[in-house]
């Protein structure tokens, strides 16, 4: 059985319902940093709504320790044009909600490249996973303790 590829307007409406209902944030910032693309996941996610975010500097989701690390990476792959995140590779980072919480997020990133070849921003798909990150931690911090137990007489 053969399988006709996709049509264009069919592809179009799989993207536009992807970007809409995703429960992940998905999100684009332009090659100034600036956001151009929110979703509800990311809403939903950061706390910010689509109205409050698009215009704003990344800035608004980034802890102020990991900011110049952040800036000097993203300058680097809009001059450049490259990055070896991706490749699919996840990245794991965080991040600020709206409300000054710290959450932990892992995302993967896409380089969108313009007509003439030029980049012209990234793309984004983020996920909290602060849940986990917190588990882990106390299991951790949970096994050490277990073993300074074990090793006292």
């Amino acid at each position: 059985m053969t399988v006709a590829p996709m049509t264009e307007a069919r592809r179009a409406a799989l993207a536009d319902t992807i970007l809409a209902s995703a429960g992940d944030a998905i999100l684009y910032c332009d090659r100034d940093g600036l956001i151009r693309f929110w979703n509800p996941g990311a809403e939903r996610i950061f706390g910010f709504s689509a109205e409050e975010a698009l215009g704003r500097s990344l800035d608004m989701i980034i802890p102020e320790a990991q900011r110049a690390r952040h800036w000097h990476g993203f300058q680097r792959v809009m001059a450049s044009g490259h990055t070896h995140y991706a490749e699919g590779d996840l990245l794991a980072v965080p991040a600020l909600r709206q409300d000054g919480r710290r959450i932990s997020v892992e995302f993967t990133i896409m380089p969108m490249r313009g007509p003439d070849g030029r980049m012209d921003g990234m793309a984004a798909v983020m996920r909290d996973v602060t849940e986990r990150f917190e588990a882990l931690r106390d299991a951790r911090r949970h096994l050490k303790e277990a073993q300074k137990a074990d090793e006292q007489p």
